[in-house]
């Protein structure tokens, strides 16, 4: 019996012990480039207002998902819905997803500017009826803490693409 209660003794004492001896996997590391551009675009998390084409905009963005996903949201008087827009990181890549008033929903793929200040995306695919209207590219450039642009290309069916640009101004 004395053995027994020295063997179950040691067994814990090992169980214990040995995952502290034992290298914990890394859970930080230097960042992908694609995490350094989400980091930079949480930085825009707040309330906006700015014009798109001589209509008046207000943007309101979020970072949601316990830091994993950057909602943003636009609303206009001219505008029939609020689309949205998330954004969020898989495996090495930055992507984004609008959530298109039209029905579609275009996915993008982003990189930083080596300057650090302007993360552009890249059409990638897109889901739901695009015959119609396409948002085909995007860019976000920050210039300081309360003023950013953005840059949408559109795409409506048989004319050529489209640039909207919208400078913003932090309200929040």
């Amino acid at each position: 019996m004395r053995k027994l209660t020295l063997l179950i003794i040691l067994v814990a004492t090992a169980a214990v012990a040995l995952p502290q001896q034992m290298p914990m996997p890394k859970t930080s590391g230097p960042q992908s480039d694609a995490q350094k551009a989400f980091e930079t675009l949480k930085t825009l998390a707040g309330s906006w207002e700015g014009s798109i084409m001589g209509m008046p905009v207000q943007i309101t963005i979020r970072v949601t998902s316990s830091g994993n996903a950057i909602l943003h949201e636009g609303t206009s008087s001219g505008m029939k819905d609020n689309p949205i827009t998330m954004l969020y990181v898989e495996s090495d890549r930055l992507l984004l997803t609008h959530y298109c008033d039209s029905g579609n929903r275009p996915r993008m793929q982003g990189k930083l500017s080596p300057d650090g200040k302007t993360v552009t995306f890249d059409f990638l695919d897109v889901s739901g009826n695009a015959q119609r209207f396409l948002m085909h590219d995007a860019a976000f450039t920050l210039i300081d803490a309360n003023h950013h642009i953005e840059e949408w290309t559109y795409i409506m069916s048989g004319k050529p693409p489209t640039r909207g640009r919208a400078e913003f101004q932090r309200t929040k």
